[in-house]
């Protein structure tokens, strides 16, 4: 049973990650979401020129792979990493294997702003993980919501970037086993939507 506050919960959460990580299923679980990650960039993802991806950490899953292999098969695809500002809002600048990152204050690599031949830009799509996610019912419609490390650094960005793109795709990466309930946790009125869930059992819109 997981705490009443967010914190409790998100510390719970990281705690069970970490077990997963360590356990016999992880790398069988991890390799359908790779799958699932890949059905999307096999479909949907032929429309998409750039994808923003997250560098992991704290057994998050790691799409580097998946992704620089999507990046690499077409000539115009480009892939960008974030890179969190004091306002904590984050901004976006290309990647590509090599690039010499640096520690944000988290101690998360990050691209660096000063280097002039990666240039920060609004991808067409952005992966972000879930330390939990739940679901809600408006209607016919079943919205998907992400339950990160409570820093609101994605919430923020999101809310602004969907203004200015609102073409932009937004997903979260996550398991199963992160599911929320409402006794558990429910999304509050500055969270941002996912528009799409990929976990190891599909790909929810």
């Amino acid at each position: 049973m997981h705490g009443n506050s967010p914190k409790t919960l998100r510390q719970d959460l990281l705690r069970r990650r970490k077990e997963f990580a360590a356990g016999e299923n992880h790398a069988r679980t991890t390799e359908n979401l790779i799958a699932k990650l890949n059905q999307f960039l096999i479909g949907a993802g032929n429309s998409l020129q750039s994808i923003a991806l997250y560098w992991p950490i704290q057994d998050e899953v790691d799409l580097r792979p998946a992704l620089l292999a999507w990046a690499n098969s077409e000539s115009n695809r480009q892939l960008a990493l974030p890179f969190a500002r004091p306002d904590k809002h984050l901004d976006f600048y290309q990647w590509q294997y090599g690039d010499r990152l640096i520690p944000s204050q988290h101690g998360v690599p990050e691209p660096d702003p000063s280097n002039s031949k990666r240039l920060a830009f609004t991808p067409d799509c952005i992966l972000i993980p879930c330390v939990g996610w739940s679901s809600s019912n408006l209607g016919l419609n079943t919205h998907y919501w992400r339950l990160g490390y409570g820093g609101g650094y994605f919430d923020r960005t999101l809310a602004q970037l969907r203004k200015d793109k609102p073409t932009l795709i937004c997903i979260g990466i996550g398991y199963d086993w992160q599911k929320l309930d409402d006794a558990q946790w429910t999304a509050q009125t500055h969270d941002e939507p996912l528009d799409i869930l990929i976990t190891e059992s599909g790909i929810f819109r």
